[in-house]
């Protein structure tokens, strides 16, 4: 089958002890069930630690809960007791594999990497865009979801990305935006979608209404917080930014990511609406553009309840109105 691989995956290093958020801290460590069965095994300290530290929930899941906010086998010099007494091959595998990212659609699968990791988050917002790397890989299955709609959703992905390469930051992403509503028309089985540039924005332009900022910084803060840094940037943000060529790569990071997902429930405006509202708020906050996007990756991208709330909101929420997203794009 075909493996999509990120031209920037196998560029990726992880610098271990000079990490400014290492993903040592603030989040509990899932353990498979194999490393489990190795770390309870081991011999001498480092098994008698691992004995000690490593829990498990209702469900037999395995974890390492973290301890003042960092996992209880991260070293104070930045790095990992278990690797470095056995090796990297000992690490679990949420350890070995994070920030690499992975979707398996069954005949043909992506990878990419997660915004979420610092040295990520400098890669995919400092490269110019780049075509994946095409490579044939063993396996691969039937997949289950419906060919039609996953055709309509590779073609006009594409077309997506192109669209984020013309024009301004800010125009692009209301272009984007009124996009996903031709194709989800195309989704939902009516006309091809097409884009037209000039008429799409001058439409945007009278649809854009101006509002407060507040909505946004609301709206997250009643998500699921994990960092103290988090909540105290939505209440006090710093001035807002510009619209900078790192705001462009990031919802180009959330197109390659997100758009074919809604091949399970054919909902693409929601996934869009999302991506758009993610480089709005980032722009909002201010600051440094890849710290608080990276900042915003963890606190969002790694919790599946904040996604879904974000997902639904899309269609409820006044933070998620195309009035209220064009006019911070457009106003």
């Amino acid at each position: 089958m075909k493996c999509l691989k990120s031209a920037l995956y196998d560029r990726f290093l992880c610098i271990a002890g000079a990490c400014p958020d290492s993903c040592c801290q603030e989040w509990d460590v899932q353990v498979d069930a194999d490393s489990a069965t190795r770390y309870l095994a081991l011999p001498g300290a480092l098994g008698d630690a691992l004995r000690q530290k490593l829990k498990h929930d209702d469900q037999g899941e395995y974890y390492l809960k973290i301890t003042d906010r960092r996992c209880p086998m991260w070293r104070t010099d930045g790095l990992c007791e278990i690797q470095a007494q056995l090796g990297e091959e000992a690490l679990c595998k949420v350890c070995r594999e994070f920030p690499r990212l992975r979707h398996d659609y069954g005949d043909f699968v992506e990878l990419g990497l997660e915004l979420s990791c610092p040295e990520a988050a400098r890669l995919i917002l400092t490269s110019p865009a780049e075509m994946p790397i095409i490579e044939e890989v063993t396996g691969g299955e039937e997949p289950d979801y419906d060919r039609q709609t996953m055709e309509i959703l590779l073609r006009s992905r594409t077309q997506a990305l192109q669209l984020l390469e013309s024009h301004s930051v800010p125009e692009a992403l209301a272009l984007l935006l009124l996009y996903a509503y031709a194709v989800q028309e195309e989704l939902d089985g009516g006309e091809a979608a097409v884009c037209n540039p000039e008429a799409d924005l001058a439409l945007a332009r009278k649809a854009a209404r101006p509002s407060e900022d507040q909505l946004l910084h609301e709206f997250y803060l009643g998500l699921e917080i994990l960092t103290p840094r988090w909540e105290a940037l939505l209440r006090n943000p710093s001035p807002a930014g510009a619209w900078t060529p790192e705001l462009r790569a990031m919802a180009r990071y959330g197109v390659e990511r997100y758009w074919l997902q809604a091949v399970s429930d054919f909902d693409l405006v929601c996934r869009v609406k999302m991506i758009v509202a993610a480089c709005v708020l980032v722009r909002q906050l201010g600051g440094n553009v890849i710290d608080t996007a990276q900042l915003y990756a963890k606190e969002i991208e790694n919790s599946a309840e904040n996604v879904d709330a974000i997902l639904d909101a899309a269609y409820t929420s006044p933070a998620f109105t195309d009035v209220y997203l064009l006019g911070q794009l457009l106003l």
